[in-house]
This record gives C-alpha cells, sequence and structure tokens, in this order.
C-alpha cells in the first residue's frame, strides 16, 4: 500500500500548490519576503509607526460551506473567509498586513479548491492584505467525500496613540451603520433550517430549493442571494480615518447581530440607542422571517439586518462621515446614539413574556 491507497494523493497537493502560486503572488504587498512554498511565510513591519502594535484576528466561515457546496459554486466563501477576519482587525483602527488559511477536505479537488482559493486572493486584495501562505489538509475518513472546511488568520498594524478600545466613545455619540450586502456568514444554521422546513406557498409543502426565485427577491434565487460575500470594509474606513474623520469607536456585526456586537465598542457605562427604520432592511431577511416564522427578536439575534459594520463618532461629525461614505459610494446611515446603561442595545425588539 501507498499513501495514494489511503485516499491522500500528494503529487495533487504539489499540484495544486502550483496552480495557485500566481494567485498568491497577485496579492504581496512590497513588504513581503520570499515566495510560497516554504515552512512559513516572511512579513518586514512597514515603515512610518511610531508605536507599531500588531493586531490578529481568526475565524470560519461557517455552515455557509453547505451552501456553496450543494452549489459547487466556492469563489465567494473565500471572499468570506478573509472578510471575516480583515474586518475585526479593522475594529480597533489597525490596518491588515497579511492573510493565511487553512484548508481541509476529505480528498483534493484541485478546481474545487482553486475556486475557494481565486475568492481569498481576491478578499486580499479587497483589504489590501497579503496572503502569505496557508495550509491544505488532506484528511480521507474525517470529512465527507466533496467536502471542505476553512480557518482564516488575519495580522494587522495600527499605531498606538491611533488605537481604538472604548476609551474615546462619549455619551451622546452618534452610531453610524454602513450597509451589509445582505446575510454575510452568520446564521446559516437557521437559514438552512428555513430553506429545508420552511413553508413553501408555491407548493403548499414544507421546503424550499436553493434554485427557487421567492417573489420578495426580485428575481434572484436563494442561492444566488445568499451566496452574495461578507462586505469588505477595510479600504473606505481606513481612507475614512486618514481623511481626518474623527471616529471614536467600530464594531463589526457579526454572529449575535447588533445586540451582542455592537457594545463590544463601548465603556462598562455606556449602551447603544438604536432606531429601526433608519436603514433599509434588505428583502432576504423580510424573505427568511416570513418563511420560518422567526421573531423580530429573533432576527435581530442572528442576522446582522442590514448594518454589517458600525461607526461610533462625536455629534458634529455625523453629517461629515455620513457624506465622506456617501461620495465614496458606500451607503451609510445615522440609526442611533450612546447613552447611559449597562452595555446592552435599546431600541430593538424584545422577546414577549
Amino acid at each position: 500500500m501507498d499513501y495514494r491507497d489511503a485516499g491522500v494523493d500528494i503529487q495533487a497537493g504539489r499540484t495544486f500548490v502550483s496552480d495557485i502560486k500566481q494567485m498568491v503572488a497577485d496579492t504581496a504587498r512590497p513588504e513581503v519576503l520570499g515566495n510560497l512554498g516554504g515552512f512559513n511565510g516572511l512579513f518586514q513591519l512597514p515603515k512610518g509607526y511610531q508605536e507599531p502594535i500588531l493586531v490578529s484576528g481568526t475565524d470560519g466561515v461557517g455552515t455557509k460551506l453547505k451552501l456553496a457546496q450543494a452549489l459547487n459554486q466556492h469563489h465567494t466563501v473565500g471572499i468570506d473567509l478573509v472578510a471575516m477576519c480583515v474586518n475585526d482587525v479593522l475594529t480597533c483602527g489597525a490596518e491588515p498586513l497579511f492573510f493565511l488559511d487553512y484548508l481541509a477536505t476529505s480528498h483534493l479537488q484541485p478546481e474545487q479548491l482553486k475556486q475557494v482559493v481565486s475568492g481569498i486572493a481576491q478578499g486580499c486584495k479587497l483589504a489590501g492584505c497579503a496572503l502569505l501562505g496557508g495550509e491544505t489538509a488532506e484528511m480521507p475518513g474525517f470529512y465527507q467525500p466533496d467536502e471542505y472546511d476553512l480557518a482564516g488568520f488575519c495580522v494587522g498594524i495600527v499605531d498606538k496613540q491611533r488605537l481604538l478600545n472604548g476609551a474615546k466613545v462619549q455619551i451622546g455619540d452618534t452610531v453610524i451603520g454602513l450597509a451589509s450586502q445582505g446575510v454575510h456568514s452568520n446564521g446559516f444554521s437557521l437559514v438552512r433550517k428555513i430553506v429545508a422546513d420552511g413553508i413553501n406557498p408555491h407548493t403548499s409543502e414544507l421546503g424550499w430549493d436553493w434554485q427557487d426565485c421567492p417573489e420578495r427577491l426580485g428575481g434572484m434565487s436563494l442561492g444566488e442571494t445568499l451566496l452574495a460575500p461578507t462586505q469588505i470594509y477595510v479600504k473606505p474606513v481606513l481612507s475614512a480615518l486618514r481623511s481626518g474623520l474623527d471616529i471614536h469607536g467600530m464594531a463589526h456585526i457579526t454572529g449575535g447581530g447588533l445586540p451582542e456586537n455592537g457594545p463590544r465598542c463601548l465603556q462598562q457605562d455606556q449602551s447603544l440607542q438604536l432606531n429601526i427604520g433608519q436603514w433599509p432592511i434588505q428583502p432576504i431577511f423580510e424573505w427568511l422571517a416570513e418563511a420560518g416564522k422567526v421573531s423580530k427578536a429573533d432576527m435581530f439575534d442572528t442576522f446582522n439586518m442590514g448594518i454589517g459594520f458600525i461607526l461610533i463618532v462625536a455629534p458634529e461629525q455625523t453629517q461629515a462621515t455620513l457624506a465622506w461614505f456617501g461620495e465614496h459610494q458606500v451607503p451609510a446611515y445615522e440609526i442611533g446614539s450612546v447613552v447611559s446603561g449597562d452595555q446592552a442595545v435599546l431600541g430593538l425588539p424584545t422577546r414577549e413574556v
């Protein structure tokens, strides 16, 4: 017997690495040292920082991968993987420098995984960070055939004097919400349950198909709508910071929605007062609520509900911030303010007792 008999194709792995080399090279920054294929990735710290602080983040894509695998469309989840990490690193004002990925599968399928890596490379370009390296693990018997899992890791940098850690946030500050592109990469266990078990009025039976096109979605299929990748906010937000806008705090709205993620950029004695109706909620969320009979409270606890990232600014900076993002084609809305409290989010739907 040999390794191939056990389900691992070493030569296919070597070919795969060779095939993705150009994708990785296209994301390089001037600080990258060496080439893909070594035991490690080398990155020289950028110049110009007085007291540089390295900032790290790691995440995955979750069960959204089930949708990508069911539809055999793998590019956008690569973007998701980068977005989930770089947006987290961004929240303290850091610039993402480099990214590494971990890709595990039952059996190496080069065309499938090249789609994934092409998405990762595109995400890195959108974030301005280098794809410094990664690991591909072939694990027969551990994953089901045609399945794979993804994990990502990002390192960024910020000057200590520019670090956003909640200290600048004040009572009375304005909350600006930046629009999401839809569901992003959280809540897909509930999404999949709704699609599998939700009432389909066209058939009067339970269950939908990923190719179905509910009227609310304006002709788009469920699969196409739900595979829309997580918005990467890095370049516009960093540009806003460098333009002189005085941003006091930021939060990436991921799992747990606004109730869980909003308070993470506040001080202990502060809460958020949000005004529902101040921003548009995409039709996919309305469809999920209807098809799954999900309460408004559970929708806000699970999904981003149209807001993928929030900024906290001084009241006098509100209009300038909205105007700046409008000029840069990033939909932004004044959605609330910082009030006194114990790190809660007020104004959202509550569960009936």
